[in-house]
């Protein structure tokens, strides 16, 4: 089974609320092969809202205490993003995933690059938290942009 980031599937839940819909990923998910998640919705982030990035360093310093996860208002939301990386660890184990794809840049589900934490539209190589536990767990992840 694969784990996809929910919104490369068609369902709006990103934080400006539409969504992506890779007609590829989509199949997999609808042959059954995938079950998409969106980590900051399970998380308990609503639809839509603010944009949020990691400050201080990437998703496993977010996972080991040394960074968080802010709105552009200043809001801490490292609390929701780690209970989102938990559900969607959950769920990954429930269906043996042996794989994920998340989409890329996401402070939950970048795999490559995420953004800097000042809002700049700057990314620096690194993972979301979301990713890092996955990783941490032995699942591997890849991009969205693998399979576009």
């Amino acid at each position: 089974m694969i784990i996809i980031s929910a919104c490369l599937v068609g369902e709006k839940c990103r934080y400006t609320g539409d969504g992506f819909d890779y007609t590829t990923l989509r199949r997999l998910v609808e042959e059954g092969l995938a079950v998409p998640v969106c980590p900051e919705v399970l998380g308990g982030l609503p639809v839509p809202r603010d944009p949020s990035e990691i400050r201080g360093g990437n998703g496993f310093d977010v996972l080991d205490g040394k960074a968080r996860v802010k709105t552009n208002q200043g809001v801490d939301n490292t609390a929701a993003f780690m209970r989102g990386a938990a559900e969607v660890l959950a769920v990954a184990q429930r269906y043996s995933a042996c794989m994920a794809i998340l989409k890329e840049r996401s402070p939950s589900c970048g795999s490559k690059m995420i953004y800097d934490g000042t809002f700049t539209n700057h990314r620096v190589p690194g993972c979301g938290c979301t990713t890092a536990l996955l990783l941490r767990e032995g699942i591997r992840v890849f991009s969205e942009e693998n399979y576009s």
